[in-house]
């Protein structure tokens, strides 16, 4: 990473129900069009004494102009914590998940199956559904 870009960061707040540093995370880099996430997520993991595994970074908006930007950083924990209270989504783009591939024409099917079916049936048949398409 380059020496002219600088980390700041505010609005730090230890969240301990769900076991992280959750904080806004402002970058200045100049004559930079971006920093890679990557470079971000080691920089901050060294800042707060952390695993760079257990960093994560999302919502990042440049601002107009350019040469600074401002985004999210949640640091867990552990890797477990991580995995248990993240959304499935940035735990894939973290690298912690691997992406399930299915079909869209399987979703719909699935979807519409399912509203075939009221009341109590409704549960079991979702139960059904899922253990089809895991299949």
């Amino acid at each position: 990473m380059s020496d002219a870009v600088t980390v700041r960061t505010r609005k730090f707040i230890r969240n301990v129900l769900l076991a992280r540093r959750q904080m806004i995370v402002e970058i200045v880099h100049p004559g930079k069009a971006n920093v890679s996430r990557a470079d971000l997520q080691e920089k901050i993991a060294e800042m707060y004494k952390a695993k760079a595994s257990c960093v994560i970074l999302f919502g990042f908006k440049t601002a107009f102009g350019g040469g600074r930007s401002t985004g999210f950083c949640l640091i867990y924990d552990d890797e477990e914590a991580a995995k248990k209270f993240e959304p499935k989504h940035r735990l894939i783009r973290a690298g912690m998940l691997v992406k399930k591939e299915t079909s869209r024409k399987q979703i719909k099917e699935s979807k519409n199956r399912g509203k075939k079916i009221r009341g109590t049936g409704a549960s079991i048949a979702k139960h059904k559904a899922k253990r089809a398409e895991a299949e």
